[in-house]
């Protein structure tokens, strides 16, 4: 039973029209899947949902008295002071949604904890704000961005229970395939319903085009074969009205209706052409079969960088804390040219200040970081309110040169903000086209890593399907925070795990991670023991491979390669 109904509704933003016929009904227990590429209207319509804007035309009607609407807007949404309302104008429930979410004793944090919120915990807390309302419909805009593989888990299960109707937002496919029952697609304004998954949609959607695509180029042969049909009779008509008023030869004069049989011949012409020409418009105006729009192509490239040394960065017995609170103490990982590493942890546990630690940027309480002093380093954050609105897209890249500038336009284009949105204002962009501003700014340069914060979080899923290409193309090397695990597990083969104040380097994917974690949870320590000392070995082996037997290096590392077989032999006998 539809609780609520959005009617043709329409929204401009002065000369830009973002919504001109959106059309869905909401039942009681929907689970709904809002998609479309940036900048198509997605989160003005889910404003428009929660009262919050106004359409221009059009209405969303409620059929069961007064609706309690839960709505998630994106973390740039949030201030600080914003999320220390919630726990100071908090009930009880919104303790025991966020303790659920391995938010601990949120009652306790100071001013300064405040201030140091990871991006995951400022999702949990308004989720739990959220949660705790007990609304009839809940809108998500982009619940995943921040999210562990704990508060994925909670999340999926608790929208799986929740008696009421749902509404996301997201470009995270596999969450979208566990979570939705159907998609609305925004699309030039207009909304078309799939119902299915994401991954119905997708199929559903490419059958569509292919069958629209095969119709429109019958149609067009068949609209060439008539047009050309016409132009034969126009060459005829136009040498039979010739004869009909050429002199001709004396013996031609000669005979009866020589100019009559012409100017007969070319009317009859004359007749079949308006006749083909009013059934060709005809069954066009009845039939047309416009050419479907090809999917939006962004293409990223980076420039392929020099070869570089096999190791680029080592870190050495790393402390880092805040105040009394530490993140991590006596770690050790090492990162190699080529490598393609993604970084796992529970929210708050220190992964964006370990990206940077590796810039520069964050000063380590103890320990040593060393790199290579060839390497070049692009840095994608997370944020991207800290563009400056008032400039436009290429006044960003602070490039002078009219053949550097010429060079960035092919760039944009290439990542989809082509002609007049590179003079466009930045506050004017949503997030994801903001996000790809960044980017141009790494595809400018020649690096040899890439360090990435939540990467995808903005991008459509177009985008994020070529931006994945291109990470696979790429040669170097890749650092990635990321907690959409369908890109981890197709990026990343190696991981750092920030676990229990300490860094430890993996040698699997996220996929293979995850098993085995679910495996020793039904484990003794003793197996979990032995995971981490075959980790090591694994390791180790690695780094002799690399280093001669006269370097002092291998030495080291073969005494504790020896030590750490023993152990594995103790463990695999008792």
């Amino acid at each position: 039973m539809a609780i609520m109904k959005i009617r043709d509704v329409q929204k401009n933003f002065g000369d830009k029209c973002v919504l001109k016929h959106a059309t869905f009904e909401i039942n009681r227990r929907s689970r709904i899947g809002l998609v479309g590429n940036n900048g198509t209207g997605k989160t003005t319509l889910a404003s428009i949902i929660y009262g919050s804007v106004s359409p221009d035309k059009g209405s969303v009607e409620v059929f069961e008295g007064p609706v309690k609407i839960g709505f998630l807007m994106q973390s740039t949404e949030y201030t600080v002071n914003d999320y220390y309302d919630m726990i100071y104008s908090a009930e009880k429930e919104l303790f025991e949604e966020a303790s659920q979410l391995g938010l601990a004793r949120i009652a306790e944090w100071d001013e300064e904890r405040f201030s140091h919120l990871s991006g995951g915990e400022k999702l949990k807390l308004s989720l739990a704000k959220i949660w705790a309302s007990k609304p009839d419909l809940l809108i998500l805009d982009e619940p995943t961005n921040h999210l562990d593989l704990k508060g994925m888990e909670w999340l999926v299960n608790e929208m799986a229970s929740f008696s009421g109707a749902i509404i996301v937002i997201s470009h995270d496919r596999h969450f979208l395939d566990r979570t939705v029952q159907q998609i609305v697609e925004l699309e030039d304004g207009t909304t078309r319903i799939y119902n299915g998954n994401y991954t119905f949609y997708r199929l559903e959607k490419e059958r569509q085009y292919n069958s629209q695509l095969h119709n429109y180029e019958i149609q067009k042969k068949h609209k060439e074969r008539i047009e050309q049909q016409i132009t034969n009779l126009k060459n005829w008509s136009e040498k039979a009205h010739i004869q009909s008023t050429k002199q001709g030869s004396a013996s031609e004069r000669r005979q009866i209706g020589f100019k009559e049989y012409h100017r007969v011949k070319a009317k009859k012409m004359d007749n079949q052409i308006k006749s083909k020409l009013k059934r060709l418009d005809a069954e066009l105006e009845k039939n047309r079969i416009e050419k479907p729009n090809e999917q939006q192509k962004v293409n990223f490239q980076f420039e392929k960088n020099e070869k570089r040394g096999r190791r680029i960065i080592e870190v050495q017995n790393l402390d880092k804390c805040f105040g009394k609170r530490q993140l991590f103490r006596g770690s050790d990982f090492y990162i190699n040219h080529g490598e393609r590493i993604g970084i796992v942890g529970d929210n708050g546990s220190g992964k964006t200040t370990l990206l940077k630690i590796l810039q520069g940027v964050e000063p380590v309480t103890k320990g040593k970081v060393w790199m290579s002093e060839s390497l070049k380093m692009g840095y994608l954050s997370q944020d991207v309110t800290d563009l400056d609105s008032k400039q436009t897209i290429l006044e960003h890249t602070g490039l002078i040169e009219l053949s550097d500038i010429n060079d960035a336009r092919t760039i944009f284009a290439g990542i989809g903000l082509s002609g007049d949105k590179v003079n466009q204002k930045i506050e004017t962009l949503s997030l994801g086209e903001r996000t790809r501003a960044k980017l141009a700014a790494m595809l400018l340069r020649k690096v040899d890593l890439l360090i990435l914060d939540e990467p995808t979080n903005h991008l459509d899923l177009g985008s994020r399907e070529s931006f994945e290409k291109m990470l696979t193309d790429f040669s170097g090397s890749i650092l990635a925070v990321s907690h959409d695990q369908y890109f981890l597990q197709k990026i990343c083969d190696k991981l750092l795990v920030l676990q229990d104040k300490t860094i430890r380097r993996v040698e699997m994917g996220i996929k293979e991670f995850k098993e085995h974690n679910s495996s020793l949870n039904s484990n003794d320590s003793s197996k979990n023991q032995l995971l981490l000392i075959q980790n090591e070995i694994t390791a180790l082996i690695g780094q002799l491979c690399m280093l001669d037997k006269n370097d002092p290096e291998y030495k080291k590392i073969d005494n504790r390669l020896d030590q750490l077989m023993k152990q594995k032999k103790l463990l695999t006998v008792n």
